[in-house]
Parts: structure tokens; C-alpha cells; sequence
């Protein structure tokens, strides 16, 4: 992805304790990206948040599990964000609590990479 170009962005509304096989929904997705060559994904964790249930999940309610909303957010040409939606519709389909996608068209003003750090061991 180049600098001053159109993008999409794929924007993917779940809960924090949405699973898939046992792993969670949001490092599926942001792993599935990475393997399928998106340019860029990030997860944002929100404070509160209801979808279509209309039920109200926020960290300041007292539940057995801490579920907060999520969105992860996926940036890319459209052909790939088009097809990488399609290859995790499935899985969010059947998402027990439903889940939101959405896609916006945008401007990439800026993609550059960062150097690398290297950790010694």
C-alpha cells in the first residue's frame, strides 16, 4: 500500500469474549489478516457499548466475565478487504451474540514502515 491512495477500512464490532475454536475472535481475525497480507489491522478496546441485543456491556457493570466491546479495524485495497471479509463471514455468522461489520472508503495519507527492533536474548 502506497502513501496518497484509496483505501477501505473493514470495521468489525464484537465483544471481548466472542471465540472462535477456543481462541479469541479478535486474534483470529487480526492473525487471519496478518496471514492473508492486509496491510494493517489494529483492535480498539471500548468502555461501553450495546448492539442489536440492546444489552449494555461496559467495564463499570459487575459480570462474571469482563466483556467490553471491541472493534478491530482493517485496512486495505478494497479487492482484499472484500475478500478477506468474505473468508471470515462464516465464522461471524455464527457468532452467538452477533456481531456489526461495516466498510468505509478512505485516503491512506501516510503508510510508512517503522524500523524493526531487534530484542536480544
Amino acid at each position: 500500500m502506497e502513501s496518497n491512495t484509496e483505501a477501505w477500512v473493514l470495521k468489525i464490532f464484537i465483544g471481548s469474549t466472542d471465540q472462535v475454536n477456543q481462541q479469541p475472535l479478535y486474534e483470529y481475525l487480526v492473525f487471519q489478516a496478518k496471514k492473508k497480507g492486509i496491510a494493517g489491522a489494529t483492535v480498539v478496546k471500548g468502555i461501553m457499548g450495546f448492539g442489536a441485543s440492546s444489552v449494555i456491556h461496559s467495564y463499570k457493570f459487575w459480570e462474571v466475565s469482563d466483556k467490553v466491546p471491541l472493534v478491530v479495524e482493517l485496512v486495505d485495497e478494497e479487492q482484499k478487504i472484500r475478500a478477506f471479509y468474505e473468508f471470515v463471514r462464516p465464522q461471524l455468522e455464527a457468532m452467538k451474540y452477533g456481531c456489526l461489520v461495516t466498510l468505509d472508503k478512505t485516503t491512506v495519507l501516510l503508510y510508512r514502515s517503522g524500523e524493526k527492533k531487534m530484542f536480544d536474548v
